[in-house]
């Protein structure tokens, strides 16, 4: 992924919570080793369809194989600076249009999807808080 300065919704950014980015690595032997990492983080995104704009929040995967050199697993950012494969995208678990919400069913669980995702969609585009981005995938594949 890459971190850009600033947000273009055609680039399809992300915003992560670095506080729940983790990943393993699985080395591989033999004459030329090589790494597999697979992690997630949560994180958030704007996405426009038919001129809505609308929030999302839900997680991503990170994931890339044939690594040559190992990743600092305690930093998120060398994580993120990987060359992910980014090819599923985001994992929406809920969204809102400001007019209908999509996602959970769990009260607890869409009230707070909700208070995130009003006040982003109400700030567009701005980061919400808690959350450090914009981060795409676009230029790294």
């Amino acid at each position: 992924m890459i971190q850009e300065s600033r947000f273009l919704i055609s680039r399809r950014p992300f915003a992560i919570d670095l506080s729940t980015v983790t990943a393993e690595l699985r080395e591989h032997g033999g004459i030329h080793p090589y790494y597999n990492l697979s992690g997630q983080a949560n994180a958030v995104w704007y996405r426009r369809e038919k001129g809505v704009t609308k929030a999302c929040i839900g997680s991503l995967m990170l994931i890339r194989h044939y690594l040559r050199k190992p990743v600092n697993l305690d930093d998120p950012h060398d994580i993120l600076t990987t060359d992910l494969d980014g090819r599923h995208g985001g994992e929406c678990h809920g969204r809102w249009d400001g007019k209908r919400y999509w996602g959970a069913q769990e009260p607890q669980k869409m009230e707070k999807h909700l208070a995130i995702l009003r006040p982003m969609l109400d700030n567009y585009p701005c980061l919400p808080p808690g959350y450090d981005g914009w981060w795409t995938f676009q230029g790294t594949q």
